[in-house]
């Protein structure tokens, strides 16, 4: 009887097992998502590498299949670009000027303000398969595609609107949103499209990377500052 009682007691703890981590495999997808994001642009081609720092903030509306999606963001040059690119000296025969990197004003500090309004939301494995690898590697959870409206220290980056026209150009943006085994959203990743050539004219090619900080549903909210060892959310 014992032996019965311990074999039955094995079966339970088993099926318990399995139907906690079918559970946790099928765990609804958060409703929000907020993180921050240190990156550098590419050096050529835009001017670069800039070196960005901010914060961002995701909101999928179910239902719809659509999401909300915002980036505030600082922007300037860094130590290497001051040193690359020392001020041209304008009165000669005064000797030529060493760069500075306690000059502000050199690094072109500025500020970017970021929109996507009901962007697509995908799980497709067709969509997810376009987003930019991680190292150590990471599984996509899925893909939010739109167009994305910027503003350059609070007003209509000059280079999403024409000189000429005055008509603004919203720029192709994919944000994917991926994660290991021990924390299911854990990264952000946001790239340009490469047909979108006012946003690739200042922030380049080169996927830019942040982290998950916090997600948010209507039954749990997890915060990874103050990490409770429960990466499910």
């Amino acid at each position: 009887m014992n032996g019965k009682a311990s074999w039955m007691f094995r079966i339970i703890a088993v099926l318990t097992l399995a139907v906690a981590t079918g559970a946790q495999t099928h765990a609804p997808t958060p409703d929000h998502f907020s993180g921050i994001l240190n990156d550098y642009t590419a050096a050529t081609g835009i001017g670069g590498p800039w070196e960005m720092h901010g914060t961002w903030s995701l909101n999928l509306k179910k239902e719809s299949g659509k999401a909300d999606f915002s980036v505030v963001m600082t922007m300037e040059h860094p130590d290497y670009w001051v040193l690359a690119n020392p001020p041209v000296q304008s009165t000669p025969p005064a000797p030529t000027l060493s760069p500075t990197v306690d000059n502000p004003g050199l690094r072109s500090p500025h500020t970017h303000h970021l929109t996507m309004t009901d962007a697509t939301v995908s799980s497709d494995p067709t969509i997810l398969s376009l987003c930019p690898g991680d190292s150590p590697a990471t599984t996509v959870r899925f893909v939010v595609t739109g167009l994305a409206d910027i503003t350059g220290n609070g007003t209509a980056a000059p280079f999403q609107k024409s000189a000429t026209t005055g008509v603004v150009t919203l720029s192709k943006l994919q944000v994917c949103i991926t994660g290991g085994t021990e924390v299911t959203y854990s990264n952000m990743a946001m790239t340009f499209a490469n047909d979108s050539p006012a946003g690739l004219k200042h922030f380049g090619i080169l996927p830019i990377h942040g982290v998950v900080r916090k997600t948010h549903d209507n039954d749990h909210d997890h915060d990874f500052d103050k990490d409770d060892g429960d990466h499910s959310h």
